[in-house]
Parts: structure tokens; sequence; C-alpha cells
């Protein structure tokens, strides 16, 4: 049920805006600009279609009656109360159809015709009262911290600080608003753009300047702020507030509340999230961002380095001005866009399967040149690339050659010096070294019966390995360590090696 309720008040309150867009829309908004001019007007429709005579709008009586029932009905008009003090039962009668604007229904006409008398360009970001709310956050401690707190002059600041903060806010979501939408122009180009590039470039500058010298300041005092709160609502809560006729309170002004200063310090502050001055640095990077973006649009478009702003002008004013053969035969000269012909003959062509019949659907794809494509001619671009110098190349790889060589090299007398190689700490290199040469020995001498060596003689190094069963050589190296088993490995330079069975080549 309470559900169903709150649906009901929902539609009751949707069906407020029914009359922006009804068929007499504008004799409705007529209407209620008269309504909504002065305070508390109670008109008849008698008198509200006099009115409307002298505004220039014709409405007679009957027409005017029915308006303003319709508006009674979607909850913008209300019946007058007007004490009744007349000789005769008819004027009684025409006394009872009086209406007044309702509450809500005076604010959403007032709030529709802001909207529709809004202009298009940018408004300016109200950004000097961030410093204003500096001033009234310091007054309203120090009002506080009086013994006793004039309660008119408290309120009248903390009404003041948010409705400040309201201004602010809406000042820059219809500057950003704008922003976007400007941004999102494809046509965007020439004088225009320059002008928009100024005024994005110095005016979102200034206002981030301010929000970032005056943010810290505000949340300070917020902090400040949150021992003495109670005090403070308290106070508010001192002065005569009006009460509806079933006992509950009326709807509060901002700042009355905990939750309204918890939300103000948490927009400067950014306590539960991302703050207000982090989002418009955001939101100012975005627009920059996008600004580049068109730039480099316009530098870069169809390839050619201009835009096509002013071609795209011209044809579509030729359109324009054309009948509908003449702006067919335009179409299809300027988009190519022909009657589709598969004409049969020519050379020969493996795998045919198109003919006059085929369908560009299903006909085969035909490869176009990219220059073709993207610049509409076949003329080549840029120059022709020169051949490159490989002697570069060459002095480069002799230099990693020699580099290789002489790691090798170094690896190779670190295995000599160590000699006997069991326990042995070497270099990871000195260990890929000899696991290269074992694994050459191994495969020439598969059964191990007897020594067996295996000499590099560019680097001077033979290896000896004896089998010994049970007997393991362990080498170690930083990164790890390698266990032979069953094989006692010896290195050494190939001149000492006099008793060495058989000798290979690495």
């Amino acid at each position: 049920m309470a559900s169903e309720g709150k649906g009901g008040a929902h539609a009751a309150r949707t069906s407020l805006f029914a009359y922006l867009t009804a068929g007499q829309s504008g004799e409705y908004r007529a209407i209620m600009d008269l309504f909504t001019g002065p305070l508390l007007t109670d008109l008849s429709a008698g008198e509200v279609s006099h009115q409307l005579g002298e505004r220039g709008v014709t409405l007679s009586v009957d027409e005017a009656t029915l308006r303003c029932e319709q508006l009674e009905t979607w909850g913008n008009l209300v019946r007058g109360v007007r004490d009744a003090r007349v000789p005769t039962v008819r004027e009684f009668l025409k006394s009872r159809g009086r209406y007044q604007a309702s509450k809500l229904g005076g604010r959403v006409h007032r709030d529709a015709e802001a909207v529709l008398a809004a202009g298009d360009g940018a408004q300016e970001v109200a950004r000097e009262l961030l410093g204003a709310t500096v001033h009234l956050l310091d007054r309203v401690l120090a009002r506080i911290g009086a013994a006793e707190p004039d309660a008119e002059a408290l309120a009248a600041d903390v009404t003041t600080v948010f409705n400040n903060q309201q201004l602010f806010n809406e000042s820059v979501r219809d500057f950003y608003a704008y922003l976007n939408g400007i941004l999102s122009r494809y046509d965007l180009a020439g004088e225009e753009y320059h002008r928009f590039k100024e005024l994005l470039l110095e005016y979102i500058d200034l206002i981030t300047a301010d929000v970032s010298r005056h943010a810290p300041a505000i949340a300070a005092r917020c902090v400040r702020l949150v021992p003495v709160l109670d005090r403070v609502l308290a106070v508010l809560d001192e002065l005569p507030v009006p009460a509806m006729p079933d006992g509950t309170p009326a709807d509060r002004l901002p700042g009355r509340h905990r939750a309204d200063w918890e939300q103000l310090h948490d927009w400067y502050a950014g306590t539960n999230g991302r703050s207000g001055p982090e989002t418009l640095r955001a939101a100012a990077d975005q627009a920059l961002r996008q600004l580049l973006t068109n730039a480099k649009r316009m530098l870069a478009a169809a390839g050619t380095g201009v835009s096509r702003r002013a071609d795209l002008l011209k044809l579509a004013s030729w359109f324009d001005g054309s009948d509908s053969g003449a702006a067919h035969r335009l179409y299809a000269a300027t988009f190519g866009a022909y009657p589709v012909r598969h004409l049969s003959g020519g050379p020969e062509e493996l795998g045919v399967r198109d003919g006059a019949s085929t369908s560009w659907w299903d006909a085969t794809p035909v490869d176009v040149p990219i220059s073709l494509r993207d610049r509409g001619d076949r003329s080549a671009r840029g120059r022709t690339s020169s051949v490159p110098d490989p002697g570069l190349d060459a002095e480069r790889l002799l230099a990693q050659a020699r580099e290789e060589a002489r790691e090798r090299e170094q690896a190779a007398a670190e295995l000599v010096a160590a000699g006997e190689l069991d326990g042995a700490r070497v270099s990871p290199a000195a260990r890929e070294l000899l696991l290269g040469l074992l694994s050459s020995l191994l495969a020439k001498h598969q059964d191990m019966a007897e020594p067996a060596t295996e000499t590099n003689t560019d680097l001077e190094l033979l290896i000896e390995a004896e089998p010994a069963l049970g007997a393991n050589t362990t080498l170690h190296a930083r990164d790890g360590s390698v266990v032979v088993h069953d094989l006692r490995l010896t290195a050494r330079r190939p001149s000492s090696a006099g008793g060495a069975r058989s000798a290979g080549a690495g």
C-alpha cells in the first residue's frame, strides 16, 4: 500500500509538466504567467480571458474556463479561497470559479520559463562566491562563539552560505555542460575554434585557480565547525518554524540539518570519494584533451591537412537550392552513387564468378589503393627512401661478436683456474660453457667406459671426464648449482693434457 501511495504521488507530480507539451501549450503558459506573476494572484476565468486579451492572446471565457479546469486537474492551479460576500446566488457561484497557482505548479512554471528563457551560450561561473563563503563561515564561527548568539544573524549567514554553494554548483554544471556541447561539434573550426580555445584556456584556468585557493580554507572551517555544530543547529531551531495542518514541520532551509553540513564538508574535502575541486580539475583536463583532439582532427582532416567544413557547407547550399531530380544527380556525382552495371568481356580472368546479374552485395571485393581511398587520387606521396648503409650494421655486429668472444675467453679462464671442478664456484657464463662442452663429449662417448676429453682450440680449453661410480662433480654459480653424477671433471689447457685418451674439436 505504501508503494502504491508513493507511485500515485509521483504520477500526480509528473502531471504538473503536462501543460508544457499539450496541444495548446502556448495558451496554458500564458495563463500560468498570469497566476505566477504577482503574489497570491486570484483570478476568475473571465478575468483570465480579459487580461490575456490585453497581452494579445485571444481566448473566450468558455475556453479560459476549460483551460483553467484542465490546469486544476493537472495540479497546476487550485480553487481560490475568497470570502464571498455577494448579494445573489449567481454572484456566489461565480466567485467560486476563481483560481490560484498551487505551490508546486508555480515552482514548475517558474523553472520551466527560466529554462526556456536561458541562452545557449556560456554562463558565467559564480567563482566570487567561494571567497564570500570563507568570510561567512568565519562569521558563523564568531557568532556561535559568543555567550548569547544572535539567532537571526546566524540564520542569515547559514542560509547565505548554502545559497552561495547551490548557486556556484549550478553555474559550474551549466558551464561544463556548455563546454561538452561545444566540444562534441564536429564542425568546430576557424575563428569560432580560436575564440572557444581562448575561453577554455583562460577561463577554466581562472576557475581552477579560485577553487584551489579557497577550497582548503572552506574545508578547514568546516572542520572547526564540527565541535560546535550541535549548538549551531540548536540556535537555529529556536527560530519560529511553520507547521503543516497535520502537525508535521514545514520543509527547512538548507543548513538546518547536520547532513547539510556534512555534504558541504565532503564537497570540499572529499571524505567519501572524489571532492568537488578534484572533479572540476578532472573535467578541465578532459575538456583540454578534447580540444587537442579537435585540433588534430582539423590538421589531419581527410589526410589533406585542412578541414573540409567549407566544402561540405557549399555542397549543402547546392542541395538546398536544387529540386528533387537535380538533387539526385548531384548526390550521384558527389558520392559516386551511380547505378550498378557489371560489364562482361575484356581480358580473361581466373575464377571469374561475377556476371551482369551479380549484386554488389555478393560481388568479389576490389582492393582500393590507400592513396585513392584516403585522398581520392593515385599520385605518390613523400620521397623515395634512400638505400640504407650496411656499414653501421656491420660495425655493430662485429662489436657484438667481439664482446661475445671476450666473455667466452673469460669463462674458459675461470674453468682453467678452477682445475678440479668439483666444488668450484664459477660465473653463469663459465657454467654454460662447461655444459656445452660436456654435452658434446657425452654425445661422442656415450658408454664412458674410460676417461675422455673435449677440447675447444679457439678458447684453449680442455675438459677431461673420468668415470667414477658414486662420485659426483658439483659446480656452483650465483644463480644455481649443477651436479654431474658418476663423473670427475677437470679443466686445463690443451698443452697440459698429455694423458688424454681422445680429443674432439669444439
